[in-house]
């Protein structure tokens, strides 16, 4: 029997991916990582540069520039402020829209804290998601000599920013610091924080764009990361006897990335590059590995693209999303109905009580009956005060006794005279 592929009029079936992968860089931030991303030879995505700045986007290497905000800045940047930055995206937003138009994937990246970086992402990847791409937010929070303002900025639009995308993925510059030590310059370390952001597209789009056995497609990436919030991404590598495991420990433990715990999660992308010598017990193990303080109800997708250029070397590339408990509800047993007899029983001498009574004083309980059946004044205790320094707080005197914390209504003759009159049960270690 003869078989024929028969393919449709305007596709073709020799392309390497169907899948339309942009990159947009907010700011001067992004253009800088954009920059690098074109300098390292990243195939099959486009890349965009965005800025407020003309000075600035005539810099970039990007086949795409798009000037915003002009009417407002006359192109001379968003002199650090968010806003402006927000409203020239919102100016030029049809032309956002038409150079995204066709996306399958959006990238969003952009150095937080500045003003058009900060300002602009949020819009940029809202209008992503408007003409129905997947949007992933990659950004950089700033260096401790940049200021708290800065950083106050930043943690602002990061927060903007994850109300826009599908999934975002942030990296601490003040852990490159932490990692290469003080003795990096200053366009090192700029240079570094440019390279996080190369690595994380680089290897999120490799993941589509690369086609392996089994295989990680673009609706497998759609179906992990879309509308799942915080998503954490990393890359491993490793050569030698225990080259998996080694791979993939390193992978999820990126001391670059802000938060490389993966407990709890939901969803796992796992893609491995090795030769023709790696083998389905080392995918298992590397699988134990990734996934083993994940959700109970976990799904992993593995892909594996086999690369005889690898030699002994293996590398292994992790996405986890699905983290939180946002969609899990928590079924609670309804309260026990009670009479008021016996939240509130009558006492025959209100100066005598039981062990269980004198139990859930201590505990404050008598709190819940002022509260259902008092209606005259209160005498009101002292409020707590807030533990911010356990070494402000002195050891009490062993016989001060214990006073209650509780509102106590004087009038109250069902609560024990002892609380009413402010005494205390006091246990005299002195005496013989």
């Amino acid at each position: 029997m003869n078989f024929e592929v028969l393919n449709n009029e305007g596709s073709d079936l020799n392309a390497v991916s169907p899948t339309v992968i942009k990159v947009v860089g907010c700011g001067g931030g992004g253009s800088n990582a954009v920059n690098r991303m074109i300098e390292a030879d990243i195939k099959n995505v486009d890349f965009i540069a965005l800025n407020t700045d003309l000075q600035a986007l005539n810099k970039s290497n990007a086949k795409s520039r798009l000037a915003i905000g002009q009417k407002i800045t006359q192109g001379l940047g968003a002199g650090g402020d968010p806003l402006i930055g927000e409203k020239a995206a919102e100016e030029d937003k049809d032309a956002i829209s038409n150079i995204l138009k066709g996306a399958n994937m959006v990238f969003v990246t952009a150095g937080m804290g500045g003003g058009t970086g900060t300002g602009s992402a949020p819009v940029v990847a809202k209008i992503a998601r408007e003409i129905g791409a997947l949007t992933v937010g990659i950004v950089t929070t700033p260096f401790p000599w940049e200021g708290p303002q800065r950083m106050k900025l930043a943690l602002d639009g990061i927060q903007r920013l994850r109300e826009a995308v599908d999934s975002v993925i942030v990296i601490p510059n003040a852990k490159i610091v932490d990692v290469f030590g003080q003795g990096m310059s200053f366009k090192e370390q700029l240079r570094a924080a440019d390279d996080m952001l190369r690595q994380s597209i680089e290897g999120m789009s490799m993941i589509i764009t690369q086609h392996g056995t089994p295989n990680i497609d673009f609706a497998d990436v759609r179906a992990a990361m879309k509308g799942q919030g915080t998503a954490i991404f990393g890359i491993g590598t490793a050569s030698g006897e225990n080259r998996a495991v080694d791979a993939a420990t390193k992978a999820i433990n990126n001391p670059l990335l802000e938060d490389t715990r993966i407990d709890g999660a939901k969803h796992f992308l796992i893609n491995v590059c090795a030769s023709s010598d790696f083998t389905l017990n080392e995918l298992t193990e590397i699988s134990n590995i990734v996934c083993a303080s994940a959700s109970p109800a976990f799904d992993l997708k593995p892909g594996v693209v086999t690369d005889d250029s690898m030699g002994d070397t293996i590398s292994v590339t992790v996405i986890a999303t699905g983290f939180g408990s946002e969609n899990e509800t928590c079924e609670k047993e309804p309260a026990e109905q009670v009479s008021a007899e016996e939240i509130n029983p009558v006492k025959e001498d209100d100066n005598v009580f039981s062990d269980e009574e004198y139990s859930k004083l201590l505990s404050g309980k008598t709190q819940v009956q002022n509260e259902l059946f008092s209606t005259a004044d209160t005498v009101q205790a002292e409020p707590d005060v807030p533990v911010k320094d356990y070494g402000s707080f002195k050891k009490a005197d062993a016989n001060s006794g214990y006073r209650s914390s509780v509102s106590v209504d004087v009038n109250d003759l069902n609560t024990p005279a002892c609380l009413r009159k402010n005494l205390s049960r006091t246990i005299n270690f002195d005496r013989k």
